[in-house]
């Protein structure tokens, strides 16, 4: 199985993502959003809008690795909502 490492960072994708979205389009969420670098090591998390899907976006040292699921039942927990910037 590939897996990141120990001790490595996770990152939580405020709100929802457009799960139609590959390696290319999040790598841009992670640069846009979340302004960190995608082949930094961490784990970037992202919820679909009907919360029974996930994607998890890593570098493992070759190249990008991109773990999907399904639940079949439930859903995953909601991921904090983005705050509202001033101004």
């Amino acid at each position: 199985m590939i897996a990141p490492g120990t001790n490595v960072r996770v990152y939580l994708a405020c709100g929802v993502t457009d799960m139609r979205k590959g390696i290319d389009g999040l790598m841009a969420l992670v640069q846009s959003s979340l302004r960190q670098k995608p082949a930094s090591g961490s784990v970037f998390a992202f919820r679909g809008r009907r919360g029974d899907r996930i994607k998890l976006l890593f570098w493992d040292g070759q190249g990008f690795c991109l773990y999907y699921k399904v639940l079949e039942k439930g859903r995953f927990p909601c991921l904090p909502q983005p705050m509202a910037r001033p101004g």
